[in-house]
């Protein structure tokens, strides 16, 4: 059984399903004004693994990975979010049109998560279309007497009706302080509470991207987004909600607040947070200078799965300081492997190395131990087991690890056509909604792109004709 550390208990604990046989997850996405770096593609690989080790027991797994186009502030390390609209002050800079910046962001995360090897979540509601969404759950909240519209016409949660704030991050209501802006002013002006938070923000007539509400013209929080597209795309039980550990506060505490108090009861039953990356020893944000890309690993010649192998010798919940050596000497483990695999194929067949195959179970769902499954893989290379063995073996072993082991060395992944990644999200949500005349069009659509695409009870594969 999957066993993971929970953020709110504290504790490692198994995971059962709350529906027999399906495991429902939540992932926390990119917001789509930047490209995403390497530290937020760890992020993104630890649901991947989360995912690939409960369907080896046999599980179907429901994933959902939201796009957030909208309502994420520049500040966001406080409570509440305050200053621009991070894709609005993008599309400045970029001088286009804010959904413009979104879709080639959007487009650009996703061919990063196929460069390693990480499925495509199931659905990928994007904020901006989930509006409905969200003005039906803040009335609801203002309904049940959780959220208020304060003096400055802005729709507040009150924090204060929730008496389990703070059990994921430690955080004492009282011990919070109010949002400050640049010139060290409250932006709390409107609020009863100095900790409440703006679920639906008033806009100016001059801002794009704003929406009509029984509040006024505005747009919303950027917590509100997660609670109304997960209640609606995976009910009011969640399994696993996963995300990396600056989204613990204020995001996900306030996320939990929202989302118990519009059903009544804990809707998501475990918290998985994946820990910060550093480069070179030194933590990785735009705002050190210290940021690398997908594209900078490849520039370098190097093989972006290298990348994933690098993330796999560290354990998804410990700090990680990546460097060029070490993604170096994973691509020379990668050349290493697949030319052995591709001499173990040309032997005689024999079965898998059960040990093996136990040891690398368990490390997995041992709160995924990725070091220890790849010290356990590096025995077996090392032991006289015949080739055939061997070949069977590390075969197996990639459907957790993902390399690619099969590849000739050398040989480029394959990559989808400009807009291909779009009509294979489409499609994915037409067949997750039973649409499937829809369906079947954007199959016939993606032909014409030269992908063929095949369904399979984990979802929708891929390969180019």
């Amino acid at each position: 059984m999957l066993r993971l550390h929970d953020t709110r208990t504290r504790s490692v604990e198994p995971i059962v399903p709350s529906t027999p046989g399906r495991l429902s997850v939540y992932a926390c996405g990119p917001t789509v004004y930047r490209y995403a770096h390497v530290g937020n593609l760890r992020t993104f690989l630890l649901t991947d693994l989360i995912r690939r080790t409960a369907e080896l027991r046999g599980l179907s797994v429901r994933l959902v990975q939201n796009i957030t186009d909208v309502g994420h502030l520049q500040d966001d390390a406080g409570i509440d979010s305050a200053g621009e609209d991070k894709l609005l002050a993008q599309a400045k800079l970029e001088d286009k049109s804010p959904f413009a910046v979104a879709r080639f962001y959007e487009d650009a995360f996703h061919r990063d998560l196929a460069l390693l090897n990480v499925r495509p979540a199931d659905a990928y509601p994007r904020a901006s279309e989930c509006i409905g969404l969200m003005v039906d759950l803040i009335g609801r909240l203002v309904d049940e007497g959780h959220a208020y519209v304060g003096e400055d016409g802005t729709v507040y949660f009150d924090a204060r009706s929730v008496p389990t704030y703070g059990a994921i991050s430690g955080n004492r209501l009282e011990d919070l302080r109010a949002g400050h802006g640049a010139t060290g002013e409250s932006t709390a002006t409107g609020k009863r509470f100095h900790a409440d938070w703006a679920l639906w923000k008033l806009a100016s007539a001059s801002r794009e991207m704003t929406w009509d509400s029984p509040w006024g013209s505005g747009f919303p929080g950027w917590h509100v987004e997660c609670s109304a597209m997960s209640l609606d795309l995976l009910g009011e039980t969640i399994d696993v909600h996963t995300g990396g550990i600056d989204l613990r506060f204020p995001h996900h505490e306030d996320e939990r607040a929202q989302s118990d108090s519009a059903v009544g009861h804990e809707v998501v039953r475990h918290w998985v947070h994946g820990e910060h990356l550093l480069f070179e020893g030194r933590k990785m944000a735009k705002s050190t200078g210290n940021v690398v890309l997908v594209s900078d690993v490849v520039a370098r010649g190097l093989d972006p799965l290298a990348l994933r192998l690098a993330f796999l010798s560290s354990r998804y919940r410990q700090q990680a300081n990546l460097s060029w050596d070490a993604l170096t000497a994973a691509h020379k483990t990668l050349d290493r492997w697949r030319a052995a695999v591709a001499a173990w194929a040309e032997e005689p067949s024999a079965p898998i190395d059960a040990d093996t195959r136990v040891g690398i179970t368990e490390a997995f769902e041992n709160d995924l131990d990725t070091p220890q499954a790849l010290q356990v893989l590096r025995s077996f290379e090392k032991s006289d087991a015949a080739a055939g063995s061997k070949f069977e073996t590390f075969a197996w072993a990639d459907r957790l690890l993902g390399l690619d082991l099969a590849r000739q060395v050398g040989q480029a992944p394959a990559a989808l056509p400009t807009g291909a990644q779009e009509l294979l999200d489409a499609r994915a949500r037409a067949r997750s909604g039973k649409d499937f005349a829809a369906s079947d069009r954007l199959r016939d659509e993606l032909v014409a792109f030269g992908v063929a695409v095949k369904d399979t009870p984990t979802g929708q594969d891929w390969s180019l004709t």
